[in-house]
């Protein structure tokens, strides 16, 4: 199956969405403290995307129940908001979507809750932070996709964080998980050679530890094995003839 690929208006569709996403992000950033629940994080995102006239992609998505994802510690993706309160020197990662006139974007941050984090912890978050955005730079027309998983790979390993394997970026578009995949990490060229119009959400996850990771007893929360801390950082991008082009920011 042919990638797809966007124009112009659909791109400023997408950048559209991206911009409430990274909006929502902004607002976790400011309201994120100890004593709040992740559900009262999740009631504000939801408030916020319905306000701004989009929808959040994740409600309902497979069932999922949230409107983001809220991943505390070693938790690397997909944690379920509820009734749990987050508290001093957590890592928290908050991963949102947005559908703007049926084209979605979708990006992630992860956080630290006070004033400044321990040095292995700022070297995670930083590491990670830097390593997408080694990638989305690698994402220039004409450069197999394998050049990009390789960017972020190069940053981690330098970093020395685990990279988590099992889930990787994805193409992006009318649908938030279209067919294009992004490893963190080379697989040797696959053919896939990026051209302008090309949609992606680029999304490391790294670790402090050993990258392997378990799903729980609820279907998504994916957490590290030996509860090492983990990261993760994303943005919906676009490849355009003049280079690659961040959609989720403000």
């Amino acid at each position: 199956m042919p990638i797809p690929r966007r124009n112009h208006q659909e791109i400023e569709l997408m950048r559209h969405a991206g911009r409430v996403v990274a909006d929502v992000l902004a607002l976790m950033e400011d309201n994120l403290r100890p004593g709040i629940t992740t559900a009262q994080l999740d009631a504000l995102a939801e408030e916020y995307i319905r306000k701004a006239g989009a929808k959040p992609s994740f409600k309902g998505y497979k069932g999922f129940i949230g409107s983001i994802c809220v991943s505390i510690d070693h938790e690397v993706v997909h944690g379920i908001p509820g009734k749990r309160t987050i508290e001093e020197g957590q890592v928290v990662s908050v991963d949102a979507g947005a559908i703007w006139q049926g084209y979605h974007g979708d990006a992630a941050r992860t956080f630290y809750v006070g004033d400044a984090p321990p040095a292995d912890v700022a070297r995670l978050l930083d590491t990670t932070r830097l390593a997408l955005m080694a990638g989305i730079a690698a994402a220039v027309p004409g450069v197999d996709l394998d050049e990009v998983s390789g960017a972020i790979e190069d940053v981690a390993v330098e970093g020395r964080c685990g990279i988590v394997r099992p889930y990787v970026g994805h193409g992006i578009g009318t649908k938030m998980h279209e067919d294009l995949q992004i490893p963190n990490y080379r697989t040797g060229p696959r053919g896939v050679t990026l051209v302008p119009g090309i949609c992606m959400a680029i999304e490391p996850m790294l670790t402090l530890g050993d990258p392997e990771v378990e799903t729980y007893r609820d279907g998504w929360t994916v957490a590290t094995v030996d509860h090492s801390l983990a990261a993760h950082f994303e943005h919906t991008m676009a490849v355009t003839e003049n280079g690659p082009v961040i959609l989720t920011t403000a």
